[in-house]
């Protein structure tokens, strides 16, 4: 059987963003100091737009933040992209996002979902890039909050310290240490320490978002809340170890969801949301007893279960009789249309693309490279800023592995409960919160992880929330997706 998971997609690992080349490092430029900020050395510009209704002016702030440890040795220079009210109430929020990777700079997230402009993709995938449209982003969540997006050092324009190799930030303590730094050194700068901050991590920053949340806890910037999209915090579940049982139960309604939208298993005219609902509960009851039997799995029980298998995934029964009724997601992606040498694609089994050798690639990666093409020439042209040809959307010398990043678990034994490092934030204040939101067809971070993550969590049921959306790792790729989400999001700020 096919394994799910090798060193090439552990370098797409949960990265919208680090999904196409990057250029070579470079010293990164100074930015021409502008504005009304120019002791930071910031470009600022004043924009006008209409979210959710309200007309609103507010300041584009493009500035370095430089940060360092407890002795006052530099860290890094985080370039950031701030929207800002001109006069902020004391109580309006403050929104830190990122990507994923490992590392990759905000620029999925700037132009897919957050900022004040996005790329319109069509909802019909099979559309041309070249008909992507740049427009203003009337979801976007600046009449709430303001919204401050951080590159993590070696990605964007942000650089690590002379005095430091970038490799001593390539682990999930580090990185998140830098992040946590950030958010409080940029509170000092604008005067907004006592704002109510929260964080919106994708993928990886997920794992971030984690880290810095519990970072946060004791500092004069402790956070009120976490958005995780596509989260990866049981990142067991993610990489779906061969003989980890429950990985296969989890991606169960992921494949349902990519067999409902290609016409293959029996969905007897249920909705995508139904469809897959019975596939979790069918992998809950029935299919993870009968994985948890191994050999002792009688032939009968063994092809009711590949029947069922068959009906939610669309491959033949024969096929799970044949591999000891499992499949791993990165297999499924191969398997569905190989007969037609096409392969589905990874970060949205939505998409699919030829695949003639077997070797397998990623057809749904237009999407994120959409998002990182629109974002330069929007930095440069609408934001004001130079030394764009230097921007980078993901680290050039990144780890092209798992085993490449230090997740903090050493050896056989180890662990790596990110989730739990958010637990001790619930009890430190009775008005945090976590939104935990994923896509229905993406292949890496599932929704039945997703699910299984909350309901391991030990979160408080009625401060954590879980929401589903139709679309893949970049579920805002698709607008109605989009608008629930920022729905999601803006419910939560406002609480």
């Amino acid at each position: 059987m096919t394994s799910t998971f090798n060193r090439r997609q552990a370098a797409a690992l949960i990265g919208a963003a680090a999904l196409t080349a990057c250029q070579t490092a470079a010293a990164a430029p100074q930015i021409p100091p502008t504005g009304k900020d120019a002791r930071l050395g910031a470009v600022t510009s004043r924009k006008r737009g209409t979210f959710n209704g309200v007309r609103m002016d507010y300041d584009a702030i493009v500035e370095p933040i430089p940060i360092g440890d407890a002795a006052g040795k530099p860290i890094a220079r985080i370039i950031s992209t701030s929207y800002l009210a001109p006069k902020p109430s004391p109580n309006r929020p403050v929104l830190f996002v990122f990507n994923g990777g490992p590392i990759s700079a905000s620029s999925v997230l700037h132009m897919g979902a957050m900022g004040p402009k996005r790329v319109a993709i069509p909802d019909d995938i099979t559309a041309a890039p070249s008909s992507f449209r740049v427009i203003d982003n009337t979801y976007a969540l600046l009449d709430i909050a303001d919204i401050v997006f951080f590159d993590p050092a070696s990605t964007g324009l942000s650089r690590v310290a002379d005095r430091l190799d970038s490799k001593s930030q390539y682990s999930a303590t580090a990185d998140g240490q830098q992040a946590a730094l950030f958010v409080t050194e940029w509170s000092k700068r604008h005067n907004r320490m006592n704002a109510p901050k929260y964080v919106l991590g994708e993928s990886y920053g997920t794992i971030r978002a984690a880290v810095m949340a519990n970072q946060l806890l004791k500092s004069p910037t402790p956070l009120k809340g976490v958005i995780v999209l596509g989260q990866a915090l049981n990142i067991v579940e993610f990489s779906q170890r061969p003989q980890n049982i429950i990985s296969y139960v989890v991606s169960l309604p992921t494949l349902a969801a990519a067999a409902h939208w290609h016409g293959k298993g029996k969905p007897a005219g249920r909705s995508l949301e139904t469809f897959t609902e019975d596939a979790w509960r069918f992998a809950q009851s029935d299919y993870m007893p009968a994985l948890f039997k191994g050999r002792n799995l009688d032939e009968a029980t063994k092809q009711r279960i590949a029947n069922e298998l068959e009906t939610y995934s669309g491959l033949p029964a024969s096929w799970y009789m044949a591999n000891n009724i499992r499949i791993s997601k990165e297999a499924y992606r191969r398997e569905l249309f190989k007969a037609e040498g096409v392969i589905l694609g990874m970060t949205d089994v939505r998409y699919k693309g030829p695949n003639p050798d077997g070797r397998g690639g990623d057809p749904s990666r237009v999407v994120a490279g959409a998002y990182q093409d629109a974002f330069i020439t929007y930095l440069r042209d609408e934001l004001g800023v130079a030394g764009t040809a230097e921007y980078l959307h993901a680290a050039p010398d990144a780890p092209q592995g798992l085993d490449g990043w230090d997740y903090g678990g050493k050896g056989p034994f180890a662990d790596w409960p990110f989730a739990s490092q958010i637990t001790p934030c619930f009890a430190a204040d009775p008005k945090f919160r976590v939104l935990v939101g994923n896509g229905y067809h993406d292949t890496q971070t599932t929704v039945g992880a997703a699910r299984y993550m909350v309901d391991q969590s030990g979160w408080p049921a009625d401060r954590t929330t879980l929401r589903l959306y139709p679309g893949g790792h970049m579920t805002y790729s698709i607008e109605a997706s989009l608008k629930a989400i920022t729905s999601d999001i803006r419910a939560m700020l406002t609480a």
